[in-house]
């Protein structure tokens, strides 16, 4: 038995999301007993890039953003890449799918680039995270304070910085999912 045994979570992603970030995380939680949805702004297949700039992946979409309900789910998974996080940040429907999953109380964890999702929904203000560095200066704008660090916890909401990151980043987040 794992100790995510029963537990729903979904995937936030589109073309452009850092492989490494969308394939640890999901295995992490999946190893530990979990079913995983990937949710997307359409319903084809997304390709996933390494470094924002060779082409990798391609994975299938369980259904779109607009055909889910986050109180589905026990979590939130956002992976980063640069151009999975612009395009997922202008999409007013995930926009409002992570500003539930997050004012729920439900663990979300966002990484690297992701951070740019809760910047836009208006969800980092009186919050401590951290990030990709590029996105620093928009957390702080929007009224979070930014540390550097590999994993921060704050409520509900795990970050972490980029792909250096990702043992420690799925391992809390296995952590907080299973304690919530």
């Amino acid at each position: 038995m794992g100790v995510l045994d029963g537990k729903r979570i979904a995937i936030i992603a589109t073309d452009g999301v850092e492989e490494v970030e969308l394939t640890e995380p999901r295995d992490a939680v999946t190893w530990a007993g979990a079913t995983v949805e990937l949710l997307s702004v359409g319903t084809g297949p997304i390709r996933a890039m390494n470094s924002d700039i060779e082409p990798a992946g391609t994975y299938a979409v369980d259904r779109r953003v607009t055909d889910a309900d986050p109180g589905d789910y026990d979590a939130l998974i956002l992976p980063g890449g640069t151009i999975n996080a612009d395009r997922l940040r202008m999409d007013p429907d995930v926009r409002a799918f992570v500003a539930r999953a997050l004012e729920s109380g439900k663990p979300v964890g966002a990484i690297c680039h992701a951070p740019w999702t809760l910047v836009e929904a208006g969800l980092v203000e009186g919050r401590t995270l951290t990030s990709y560095p590029s996105l620093r200066t928009d957390i702080a704008n929007a009224g979070g304070t930014v540390v550097d660090e590999q994993v921060v916890v704050d409520g509900n909401l795990v970050t972490s910085r980029d792909p250096g990151d990702l043992p420690a980043f799925c391992t809390t987040l296995v952590e907080e999912i299973a304690g919530s």
